[in-house]
């Protein structure tokens, strides 16, 4: 693998980024101190945080795994090439955002919203390039109800987009 190059480094030094479970590196940075009530979960009802914040980098060889969060999650750019987010729709199509800079590239937007339950996974448009990105949480993120997928089981529900899930499949341990 080549070396990573420093403006990598620097972002992930800077704004302190760390491994995250689907892939790329990320730091929470906003926990909202308002809760809000939360039903259908593990424990039944429980409260949450109202909103969260991340930032999210993708670099090197990785990729946002398919998941899935009981949340909606706006995707915001900041950086570095254009993303593609990719959305699996409970109809059963599937959804890819151009997350960009929207002043240079036409077919990019600078936000993208994920609905809450929808499997999604994320990709650079430039595998030699970097993505940094922003996602906001409301009602705010909990590791407790993050899934990451089991591409076997997604490929058999989604057989029109196999590849893809092939692809993006979360990375099996070892």
């Amino acid at each position: 693998m080549p070396a990573r190059p420093a403006l990598q480094d620097q972002l992930i030094q800077r704004f302190g980024l760390q491994a995250h479970p689907e892939g790329g590196y990320y730091r929470e940075t906003h926990r909202d101190t308002a809760r809000v009530a939360r039903e259908g979960g593990p424990a039944g009802v429980a409260t949450h945080a109202a909103s969260t914040a991340i930032y999210y980098l993708l670099c090197d060889e990785a990729y946002s795994a398919w998941h899935r969060i009981r949340a909606d999650e706006v995707w915001h750019f900041y950086a570095g090439c254009p993303l593609h987010v990719h959305v699996l729709e409970a109809d059963g199509s599937l959804t890819t955002h151009r997350l960009g800079d929207a002043l240079a590239h036409e077919d990019t937007v600078f936000q993208a919203v994920v609905r809450a339950g929808c499997w999604f996974a994320a990709e650079r448009s430039d595998p030699d390039g970097f993505s940094l990105v922003g996602c906001t949480v409301a009602p705010g993120f909990e590791f407790s109800e993050f899934e990451l997928a089991d591409a076997a089981s997604l490929q058999k529900a989604h057989p029109r987009h196999a590849a893809l899930i092939a692809r993006l499949a979360p990375a099996v341990a070892g």
